[in-house]
C-alpha cells in the first residue's frame, strides 16, 4: 500500500467533502424525501466540490444531454464523480460498489442503480428501475462493458440493459471517458481493473500529480429498436471516440 503525505492529504480532502454532503443530505431529509433529481443534484455538487479541492480538471467536448441514457466505457471509481460533475446524473453501477468505504454510501444516498451481474434474471429488474428514473427527467449514465478496464480499447457491450430503454424509444448518447497522469500510468494509478483492491488503489491514485479527467459526448444521440443492435452500434460510437482521444 503506497502511502505518504500527499495522499494521506488528499485523503483527508476526500473524506471531508464526503462528510459534508453527507451531513446536508441529512439536513435535507428532515424536510421529507428527496426526489430523483435533488439527489442527483447532491451529488452534482458534491463531486464538482471534491474534484476543485483536488485538483482534479474535467475537459469536456460535445454537449451533455438533456436526457435519456448516457452510455460510456469505464475506467475507474472516479468516473462517477467526473461524469457526475459535469451535470446532474444517476448511474447504474455493480453491487459491490455499495460496500465501498464512502465511495459506497454517497453512491446509495445518491440514488444509484445497483445491478448483482453474477445473476442474469436481476437484469430485468434493472431495467425497470431505470425506466423509472428517467420517466422522472434525470438522466442516467451506463457502463454496459459491465466491468473496468485499463483503457486500452473498449470492451464489448452487453444488450441486457439496453431492453428497457430500446422498448421505450429512449434516446442514446455514446460517451468516452479517458484520464491523463504527469507521474504515472493511468491505465495502472486510476484505472481500476483486474485484482486491485480499492484502499491501496486508491491511495496510490491520490499520490499522482497532474491528474485529468477528458470526457467527449458523441454529437449524435439516437434510439433504436433491437437492443443487441444498439449494444453494437453505440459501442462502435464510443470505439471511434476513443480512437479521435488518441489521436
Amino acid at each position: 500500500m503506497e502511502i505518504n503525505a500527499r495522499s494521506l492529504s488528499r485523503l483527508g480532502l476526500v473524506l471531508g467533502t464526503a462528510s459534508e454532503y453527507i451531513l446536508r443530505y441529512g439536513a435535507r431529509r428532515l424536510f421529507g424525501r428527496l426526489t430523483v433529481q435533488a439527489r442527483a443534484q447532491w451529488l452534482h455538487r458534491c463531486c464538482g466540490r471534491g474534484l476543485r479541492r483536488l485538483g482534479i480538471p474535467v475537459q469536456v467536448s460535445g454537449k451533455f444531454p438533456s436526457r435519456g441514457l448516457i452510455v460510456s466505457n469505464h475506467l475507474s471509481y472516479l468516473d462517477i464523480l467526473i461524469y457526475s460533475s459535469i451535470s446532474p446524473c444517476v448511474f447504474v453501477s455493480k453491487r459491490e460498489v455499495r460496500s465501498w468505504p464512502v465511495f459506497g454510501i454517497m453512491a446509495a444516498i445518491a440514488g444509484t442503480v445497483f445491478i448483482d451481474r453474477a445473476r442474469n434474471v436481476d437484469a430485468l429488474r434493472v431495467n425497470n428501475e431505470m425506466l423509472e428514473t428517467l420517466a422522472q427527467d434525470a438522466v442516467v449514465v451506463l457502463y454496459a462493458e459491465g466491468t473496468s478496464s485499463d483503457g486500452h480499447g473498449v470492451l464489448p457491450f452487453r444488450p441486457a440493459l439496453f431492453d428497457g430503454v430500446v422498448r421505450s424509444g429512449v434516446p442514446i448518447t455514446p460517451a468516452h471517458i479517458r484520464y491523463r497522469l504527469s507521474d504515472g500510468r493511468p491505465e495502472d494509478d486510476v484505472c481500476y481493473w483486474g485484482d486491485h483492491s480499492f484502499l491501496p488503489h486508491l491511495l496510490r491514485c491520490l499520490s499522482r500529480h497532474g491528474l485529468q479527467a477528458a470526457v467527449q459526448f458523441s454529437a449524435e444521440s439516437r434510439t433504436y429498436e433491437d437492443r443487441k443492435v444498439a449494444a453494437q452500434q453505440t459501442h462502435d460510437a464510443v470505439a471511434k471516440l476513443a480512437q479521435q482521444a488518441a489521436g
